[in-house]
This record gives C-alpha cells, structure tokens and sequence, in this order.
C-alpha cells in the first residue's frame, strides 16, 4: 500500500511520532488524514480533519467513527509510558486500559470501514513488546507484549478479508514520553519514513530505526514467527 490518494487516520496526532506520522503521509499524497487527539487541534493543511479522540473514551471513539465515511489505514499510536516497579496494580491497570484495551476499542470501532477498503492497520508498539525493561517501564513492556499478541490476533483473522497488520517496533524515539533518558534516540521524523517505506514493502513486522533494525532479519527467521504463521492456520474448533 502506498499513501496516494489515501485516507489515514492516525491516534495521538499532536506530537512525538504520531504527529511525524500524520505529516509523512500528508507528503506522502494522502488525501485526507484523520489527526486523532484528547484535544481536536488546528492544523494548515486543508487535508488534515482533527477528531476529539481520547482512546479510553467509548464516546468519544463512536462520535469519532461517526465521522470517518470511508478509511484506507488505521495507525493506532496514542498510548502511555510511564515509570513503576510493578508493585502498583493501579499502574499496570493504567497502561493496559490505555495501550491494549483503548486501542482495540479504536480498532473495533474502525474495522468496518478499513475492511471495505481492504485497507491496513499499524500499530505502533515497542522493542519492549519482545523483552522488557524490568527496572524502569514494566507495566509499559507488559501492555506492549499484550498488544503486540493482540496484533498477530487480528492479522490471521482479517487477513481472509484482504487487511493487512502490522506491528511497528521501535527502539528509542527522541519524544516526549523517554526525553529524560540518556541514550541515543531516533528522530520520529525518519521513524515516520521508515514506517511508510516497510508499509509499502509489505512488512509485517516493522523495525523503523537504528536500535531495533537489527532484528529484523532475524525476527523473519525466528522460531516465534514460524510459531505465528503455524498457529494462524489451525481451525476453529467447531461448536
């Protein structure tokens, strides 16, 4: 799938990665970008139609789906990252009820129109989807692993319909939720490309910068994936 003539709708559109998103499919040719946020926000670009989303908002996400009529690709990217030790279970709540729950209820609430469309849904996850950072994001890594599992999910039960999912995992990303962290991070700018470029190769997996790239290769290789593609295909039991 390529961005021309394309209509997108990408959650948390008003910084970091979502926000580079939204601007690269604009560059792309899209015509008409869907700029999910808390809070609609103004932008420039005619092509651009701001959406009050707030993904844990069962209101907020029907009123949203009421004014999408037709949909190419879902992106979903909004969610939290936040500091625990995992001795909190209302921190753990938190992150699932945004990163998991949230983004399946934007999903659900979306699949109609991108099936018409025999569109694509990309889900922006994280390295730590695969293993985590125990000392600093735990209940992050966890809702990220459930997403990601969720993902390969929806990819083998859409894929009869023609949609395609993908999973983005990145590194680290020079945006607001790891600014304090002293490492070497990634530009969302070139994420966003990166994102786009794997999109259009087909990619199901999506490793979009410098730190996560090389798994890649492998990760195609792996015995997880091999385990994916061989579970997709067992039936359902019949009732």
């Amino acid at each position: 799938m390529t961005m021309k003539d394309k209509t997108v709708l990408v959650t948390g559109a008003n910084r970091g990665i979502g926000q580079a998103l939204a601007a690269a499919a604009l560059a792309r040719g899209a015509r008409r970008v869907f700029a999910g946020t808390r809070q609609s926000l103004p932008y420039r670009d005619d092509r651009v139609i701001p959406l009050s989303l707030d993904i844990t908002s069962a209101a907020q996400i029907q009123a949203a789906a009421g004014q999408v009529d037709s949909l190419d690709m879902l992106i979903n990217n909004a969610g939290i990252a936040l500091p625990d030790d995992l001795t909190d279970p209302a921190a753990l709540e938190r992150h699932l009820a945004v990163n998991l729950f949230g983004t399946h209820a934007v999903t659900q609430a979306f699949l109609p129109a991108v099936t018409r469309a025999r569109g694509a849904i990309v889900n922006i996850l994280s390295v730590n989807a695969l293993a985590p950072l125990p000392f600093i994001i735990p209940a992050y890594s966890v809702s990220k692993a459930a997403m990601f599992s969720l993902t390969q999910s929806l990819r083998a039960r859409v894929a009869g319909h023609g949609v395609r999912v993908h999973a983005v995992l990145p590194g680290p990303v020079d945006t607001e939720m790891i600014r304090g962290f002293d490492i070497p991070k990634a530009s969302p700018e070139s994420v966003a490309l990166a994102i786009f470029d794997a999109i259009e190769r087909g990619e199901e997996e999506i490793f979009p910068d410098p730190a996560s790239a090389p798994i890649a290769a492998q990760w195609r290789d792996s015995a997880a994936k091999l385990l994916e593609r061989q579970l997709s295909q067992v039936p359902p039991i019949s009732s």
